[in-house]
Protein backbone atom coordinates (compact mmCIF):
# COMPACT_ATOMS: atom_id res chain seq x y z
CA UNK A 1 0.00 0.00 0.00
CA UNK A 2 1.32 3.58 -0.68
CA UNK A 3 1.45 6.03 1.55
CA UNK A 4 0.26 9.42 1.64
CA UNK A 5 3.37 11.08 0.67
CA UNK A 6 3.77 8.98 -2.80
CA UNK A 7 0.18 9.81 -3.60
CA UNK A 8 1.03 13.35 -3.68
CA UNK A 9 4.08 13.25 -5.90
CA UNK A 10 2.11 10.30 -8.05
CA UNK A 11 0.37 11.72 -11.19
CA UNK A 12 -3.06 10.62 -11.51
CA UNK A 13 -3.81 7.38 -13.72
CA UNK A 14 -5.97 8.04 -16.65
CA UNK A 15 -9.62 8.14 -15.47
CA UNK A 16 -9.29 8.84 -11.86
CA UNK A 17 -11.05 11.92 -10.80
CA UNK A 18 -9.62 14.49 -8.37
CA UNK A 19 -12.01 13.76 -5.99
CA UNK A 20 -11.62 10.26 -5.69
CA UNK A 21 -8.06 10.95 -5.31
CA UNK A 22 -8.74 13.55 -2.29
CA UNK A 23 -10.78 10.48 -0.35
CA UNK A 24 -7.97 7.93 -0.90
CA UNK A 25 -5.25 10.69 0.28
CA UNK A 26 -7.63 11.32 3.57
CA UNK A 27 -7.84 8.30 4.17
CA UNK A 28 -4.38 7.65 3.94
CA UNK A 29 -3.82 10.10 6.56
CA UNK A 30 -6.24 8.99 8.45
CA UNK A 31 -4.82 5.19 8.54
CA UNK A 32 -1.77 6.89 9.50
CA UNK A 33 -3.26 8.66 12.73
CA UNK A 34 -4.89 5.61 13.64
CA UNK A 35 -1.87 3.34 13.63
CA UNK A 36 0.15 6.18 15.64
CA UNK A 37 -2.23 5.97 18.28
CA UNK A 38 -2.57 2.94 18.96
CA UNK A 39 1.35 2.56 19.33
CA UNK A 40 0.73 6.00 21.37
CA UNK A 41 -1.53 3.45 23.60
CA UNK A 42 0.74 0.70 24.00
CA UNK A 43 3.93 2.63 24.31
CA UNK A 44 3.45 3.08 28.58
CA UNK A 45 3.30 -1.29 28.47
CA UNK A 46 6.03 -1.51 26.12
CA UNK A 47 7.92 0.84 28.22
CA UNK A 48 7.26 -0.62 31.58
CA UNK A 49 7.53 -4.09 30.01
CA UNK A 50 11.29 -3.64 28.86
CA UNK A 51 12.81 -2.23 31.70
CA UNK A 52 11.07 -4.22 34.29
CA UNK A 53 10.82 -7.50 32.21
CA UNK A 54 12.55 -8.36 29.04
CA UNK A 55 16.15 -5.92 30.28
CA UNK A 56 16.74 -7.94 33.95
CA UNK A 57 16.47 -10.77 31.79
CA UNK A 58 18.72 -10.10 29.06
CA UNK A 59 21.13 -8.41 31.58
CA UNK A 60 21.35 -11.65 33.68
CA UNK A 61 22.12 -13.37 31.08
CA UNK A 62 25.01 -11.20 30.32
CA UNK A 63 25.76 -11.62 34.00
CA UNK A 64 26.28 -14.82 34.60
CA UNK A 65 29.62 -14.72 31.87
CA UNK A 66 31.05 -12.45 34.22
CA UNK A 67 32.38 -11.80 37.95
CA UNK A 68 31.01 -8.30 39.42
CA UNK A 69 30.69 -7.21 42.64
CA UNK A 70 28.15 -4.48 42.68
CA UNK A 71 29.51 -2.43 45.61
CA UNK A 72 32.86 -1.68 43.16
CA UNK A 73 30.25 -0.41 40.07
CA UNK A 74 29.80 -1.59 36.42
CA UNK A 75 33.31 -0.83 35.43
CA UNK A 76 34.64 -3.58 37.84
CA UNK A 77 32.87 -6.34 35.62
CA UNK A 78 35.06 -9.12 34.04
CA UNK A 79 34.18 -11.56 31.35
CA UNK A 80 34.97 -15.10 32.87
CA UNK A 81 33.10 -17.14 30.11
CA UNK A 82 31.36 -20.08 31.47
CA UNK A 83 33.61 -19.93 34.62
CA UNK A 84 30.29 -19.22 37.22
CA UNK A 85 28.18 -21.74 35.57
CA UNK A 86 31.23 -24.64 36.28
CA UNK A 87 31.98 -22.75 39.57
CA UNK A 88 28.18 -23.62 40.33
CA UNK A 89 27.72 -27.33 39.51
CA UNK A 90 30.76 -27.82 41.16
CA UNK A 91 29.63 -26.34 44.40
CA UNK A 92 28.30 -29.03 47.33
CA UNK A 93 26.24 -26.20 48.67
CA UNK A 94 24.09 -25.61 45.77
CA UNK A 95 23.64 -29.00 45.56
CA UNK A 96 22.87 -29.62 49.28
CA UNK A 97 20.37 -26.74 48.78
CA UNK A 98 18.94 -28.12 45.35
CA UNK A 99 18.48 -31.29 47.64
CA UNK A 100 16.21 -29.74 50.07
CA UNK A 101 14.54 -27.88 48.33
CA UNK A 102 13.36 -31.03 46.37
CA UNK A 103 12.53 -32.67 49.52
CA UNK A 104 10.41 -29.56 51.01
CA UNK A 105 8.59 -29.25 47.24
CA UNK A 106 7.79 -32.94 47.69
CA UNK A 107 6.81 -32.91 50.81
CA UNK A 108 4.40 -29.59 50.92
CA UNK A 109 3.37 -30.10 47.43
CA UNK A 110 2.40 -33.83 47.00
CA UNK A 111 -0.37 -33.80 50.40
CA UNK A 112 -1.72 -30.73 48.73
CA UNK A 113 -3.29 -32.57 45.94
CA UNK A 114 -3.95 -35.78 48.17
CA UNK A 115 -6.18 -33.56 50.27
CA UNK A 116 -7.77 -31.16 47.86
CA UNK A 117 -8.96 -33.69 45.40
CA UNK A 118 -11.20 -35.53 48.02
CA UNK A 119 -12.02 -32.44 49.34
CA UNK A 120 -13.00 -30.70 46.57
CA UNK A 121 -15.35 -33.81 45.20
CA UNK A 122 -17.35 -33.70 48.61
CA UNK A 123 -17.86 -29.92 48.48
CA UNK A 124 -19.70 -30.27 45.05
CA UNK A 125 -21.84 -32.50 46.87
CA UNK A 126 -23.19 -29.68 49.52
CA UNK A 127 -25.18 -27.34 49.24
CA UNK A 128 -24.83 -24.08 46.98
CA UNK A 129 -23.75 -21.74 50.06
CA UNK A 130 -21.73 -24.04 51.76
CA UNK A 131 -19.53 -24.89 49.11
CA UNK A 132 -19.29 -20.77 48.54
CA UNK A 133 -18.69 -20.09 52.40
CA UNK A 134 -15.84 -23.45 52.31
CA UNK A 135 -14.00 -22.21 49.23
CA UNK A 136 -13.65 -19.08 50.54
CA UNK A 137 -12.67 -19.85 53.60
CA UNK A 138 -10.15 -22.78 51.94
CA UNK A 139 -8.56 -20.09 49.75
CA UNK A 140 -8.80 -17.25 52.68
CA UNK A 141 -4.39 -18.56 53.12
CA UNK A 142 -3.81 -18.45 49.79
CA UNK A 143 -4.38 -14.61 49.56
CA UNK A 144 -2.43 -14.02 52.61
CA UNK A 145 1.63 -12.58 52.51
CA UNK A 146 3.82 -15.71 52.45
CA UNK A 147 5.60 -13.36 54.72
CA UNK A 148 2.63 -12.87 57.37
CA UNK A 149 2.18 -16.60 57.44
CA UNK A 150 5.87 -17.38 58.22
CA UNK A 151 6.13 -14.93 61.20
CA UNK A 152 2.77 -16.00 62.42
CA UNK A 153 3.91 -19.83 62.69
CA UNK A 154 7.20 -18.51 63.61
CA UNK A 155 5.71 -17.41 66.95
CA UNK A 156 3.43 -20.76 66.63
CA UNK A 157 6.34 -22.77 66.86
CA UNK A 158 8.20 -21.27 69.68
CA UNK A 159 9.17 -24.31 72.01
CA UNK A 160 7.82 -23.04 74.92
CA UNK A 161 5.20 -20.78 74.25
CA UNK A 162 3.81 -21.89 70.83
CA UNK A 163 0.59 -22.85 70.53
CA UNK A 164 1.80 -25.81 68.78
CA UNK A 165 3.35 -27.58 71.94
CA UNK A 166 0.76 -26.22 73.64
CA UNK A 167 -1.60 -27.56 72.22
CA UNK A 168 0.12 -30.76 72.20
CA UNK A 169 0.41 -31.09 75.58
CA UNK A 170 -3.59 -30.27 76.19
CA UNK A 171 -4.25 -32.80 73.69
CA UNK A 172 -2.10 -35.60 74.86
CA UNK A 173 -4.42 -35.50 78.03
CA UNK A 174 -7.48 -37.29 76.40
CA UNK A 175 -7.43 -41.12 76.75
CA UNK A 176 -7.53 -41.40 73.44
CA UNK A 177 -4.40 -39.76 72.29
CA UNK A 178 -2.20 -40.20 74.90
CA UNK A 179 -0.48 -43.22 73.44
CA UNK A 180 -0.06 -41.80 70.18
CA UNK A 181 1.08 -38.18 71.52
CA UNK A 182 3.65 -39.57 73.88
CA UNK A 183 6.81 -39.71 71.76
CA UNK A 184 6.31 -35.87 71.49
CA UNK A 185 4.75 -35.11 75.24
CA UNK A 186 8.43 -37.04 76.38
CA UNK A 187 10.45 -34.68 74.39
CA UNK A 188 8.79 -31.48 75.15
CA UNK A 189 9.57 -28.53 74.37
CA UNK A 190 10.06 -29.55 70.76
CA UNK A 191 12.02 -27.13 68.92
CA UNK A 192 10.63 -27.72 65.98
CA UNK A 193 12.93 -25.08 63.95
CA UNK A 194 15.87 -26.18 65.61
CA UNK A 195 15.92 -29.57 64.98
CA UNK A 196 17.60 -31.14 61.93
CA UNK A 197 15.25 -33.67 61.37
CA UNK A 198 12.05 -31.40 61.84
CA UNK A 199 12.49 -28.21 60.64
CA UNK A 200 11.81 -28.99 56.64
CA UNK A 201 8.71 -30.70 58.28
CA UNK A 202 7.89 -27.72 59.54
CA UNK A 203 8.64 -25.35 56.41
CA UNK A 204 6.52 -28.10 54.34
CA UNK A 205 3.77 -27.84 56.45
CA UNK A 206 3.49 -23.98 56.49
CA UNK A 207 3.28 -24.46 52.68
CA UNK A 208 1.16 -27.11 52.54
CA UNK A 209 -1.41 -25.15 55.16
CA UNK A 210 -0.81 -22.32 52.84
CA UNK A 211 -1.53 -23.46 49.16
CA UNK A 212 -3.92 -25.78 49.86
CA UNK A 213 -6.76 -24.08 49.44
CA UNK A 214 -5.95 -23.18 46.27
CA UNK A 215 -5.66 -26.10 44.88
CA UNK A 216 -9.05 -27.32 46.25
CA UNK A 217 -10.94 -24.22 44.47
CA UNK A 218 -9.05 -25.47 41.15
CA UNK A 219 -10.38 -28.92 41.57
CA UNK A 220 -13.91 -27.77 43.11
CA UNK A 221 -14.15 -25.30 39.58
CA UNK A 222 -13.50 -27.98 37.90
CA UNK A 223 -15.76 -30.19 39.29
CA UNK A 224 -18.14 -28.28 38.93
CA UNK A 225 -17.80 -28.63 35.15
CA UNK A 226 -19.02 -32.15 34.89
CA UNK A 227 -22.24 -32.68 33.84
CA UNK A 228 -24.78 -34.30 36.12
CA UNK A 229 -26.21 -36.21 34.12
CA UNK A 230 -23.23 -38.57 33.88
CA UNK A 231 -23.32 -39.03 37.68
CA UNK A 232 -26.80 -39.72 37.37
CA UNK A 233 -26.43 -42.46 34.41
CA UNK A 234 -23.44 -43.84 36.62
CA UNK A 235 -26.35 -43.94 39.91
CA UNK A 236 -28.52 -46.26 37.18
CA UNK A 237 -25.83 -48.86 36.26
CA UNK A 238 -24.49 -49.20 39.80
CA UNK A 239 -21.46 -47.36 40.01
CA UNK A 240 -20.81 -46.26 44.14
CA UNK A 241 -18.94 -43.66 45.46
CA UNK A 242 -15.60 -44.74 44.41
CA UNK A 243 -16.21 -45.51 40.86
CA UNK A 244 -17.97 -42.46 40.30
CA UNK A 245 -15.04 -40.55 41.20
CA UNK A 246 -12.67 -42.63 39.74
CA UNK A 247 -14.10 -42.77 36.19
CA UNK A 248 -16.04 -39.82 35.82
CA UNK A 249 -14.70 -37.26 37.95
CA UNK A 250 -10.59 -37.85 37.84
CA UNK A 251 -11.21 -37.91 33.72
CA UNK A 252 -12.60 -34.87 33.11
CA UNK A 253 -10.32 -32.98 35.86
CA UNK A 254 -7.47 -33.86 33.98
CA UNK A 255 -6.34 -30.81 32.58
CA UNK A 256 -6.90 -29.09 36.11
CA UNK A 257 -4.60 -31.67 37.78
CA UNK A 258 -1.99 -30.61 35.43
CA UNK A 259 -2.13 -27.16 35.93
CA UNK A 260 -2.38 -27.28 39.53
CA UNK A 261 0.81 -30.11 39.85
CA UNK A 262 2.63 -27.63 37.52
CA UNK A 263 2.08 -24.77 39.70
CA UNK A 264 3.03 -27.08 42.69
CA UNK A 265 6.13 -27.84 41.19
CA UNK A 266 7.31 -24.08 39.97
CA UNK A 267 6.23 -22.94 43.19
CA UNK A 268 7.53 -25.63 45.07
CA UNK A 269 11.40 -24.83 43.56
CA UNK A 270 11.17 -21.66 43.97
CA UNK A 271 10.26 -21.31 48.07
CA UNK A 272 11.77 -18.36 49.50
CA UNK A 273 9.90 -16.70 51.77
CA UNK A 274 8.80 -19.60 54.30
CA UNK A 275 12.14 -21.35 54.86
CA UNK A 276 14.07 -17.50 55.04
CA UNK A 277 12.01 -16.31 57.76
CA UNK A 278 11.58 -19.25 60.05
CA UNK A 279 15.00 -20.15 59.49
CA UNK A 280 15.74 -16.53 60.47
CA UNK A 281 18.02 -16.70 56.96
CA UNK A 282 20.51 -18.82 58.13
CA UNK A 283 19.40 -21.86 56.89
CA UNK A 284 18.53 -23.59 60.01
CA UNK A 285 20.33 -26.03 61.98
CA UNK A 286 23.04 -27.81 59.46
CA UNK A 287 21.86 -25.75 56.44
CA UNK A 288 18.34 -28.45 56.38
CA UNK A 289 16.26 -25.67 55.60
CA UNK A 290 18.20 -24.03 52.66
CA UNK A 291 16.14 -23.95 49.44
CA UNK A 292 18.45 -23.19 46.51
CA UNK A 293 16.31 -19.48 46.29
CA UNK A 294 18.01 -18.59 50.02
CA UNK A 295 21.42 -19.85 48.42
CA UNK A 296 20.96 -17.40 45.30
CA UNK A 297 19.91 -14.62 47.62
CA UNK A 298 23.29 -15.31 49.69
CA UNK A 299 25.54 -15.63 47.25
CA UNK A 300 24.17 -12.47 45.69
CA UNK A 301 23.60 -10.41 48.13
CA UNK A 302 25.36 -11.29 51.36
CA UNK A 303 28.73 -12.10 48.83
CA UNK A 304 28.22 -10.04 45.92
CA UNK A 305 28.75 -12.44 43.65
CA UNK A 306 26.35 -11.48 41.28
CA UNK A 307 27.71 -13.38 38.58
CA UNK A 308 27.74 -17.26 40.09
CA UNK A 309 24.26 -15.82 41.15
CA UNK A 310 22.89 -15.03 37.96
CA UNK A 311 24.41 -18.74 36.78
CA UNK A 312 22.53 -20.17 39.90
CA UNK A 313 19.77 -18.26 38.54
CA UNK A 314 19.42 -19.62 35.47
CA UNK A 315 20.81 -23.54 36.32
CA UNK A 316 17.22 -22.97 38.53
CA UNK A 317 15.33 -22.10 35.53
CA UNK A 318 16.48 -25.07 33.37
CA UNK A 319 15.74 -27.12 36.61
CA UNK A 320 12.28 -25.84 36.89
CA UNK A 321 11.58 -26.42 33.11
CA UNK A 322 12.82 -29.97 33.29
CA UNK A 323 10.63 -30.93 35.92
CA UNK A 324 7.76 -29.11 34.83
CA UNK A 325 7.93 -30.89 30.97
CA UNK A 326 8.46 -34.35 33.46
CA UNK A 327 5.31 -33.48 35.18
CA UNK A 328 3.27 -32.58 31.95
CA UNK A 329 4.27 -35.16 30.03
CA UNK A 330 3.77 -37.95 32.89
CA UNK A 331 0.26 -36.45 34.01
CA UNK A 332 -0.76 -35.89 30.10
CA UNK A 333 -0.34 -39.48 29.59
CA UNK A 334 -2.25 -40.65 26.11
CA UNK A 335 -4.97 -38.36 25.07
Amino acid sequence: MKSADTLETTPLPAGRSPKLEGRIRAWCHSLDRRKMSHWLFLMPYILILGVFSIFPILFSIYLSFHSWNPVEGLGAMQFVGVENYSFALEDPWLWKSLKNTFIMATASGLPQHLVALPMAYLLVQCHKWVRSFAMSAFFFPYIISGVVVALVFFNMFSPRTGIINQGILALAEWPLLQTMLSPLVAAMPVDWLNDVDLVQVSVSFVVFWKYTGFNIVIYTTGLMTVPEELYEAAKIDGANFWHRFRHISLPHLKPFIIFGATLSVIGGLQLFEEPFILTEGKGGPSQAGLTIANYLMRVGWEWLEMGQASAIAWILFIVIGIFSAINFLLLRGRD
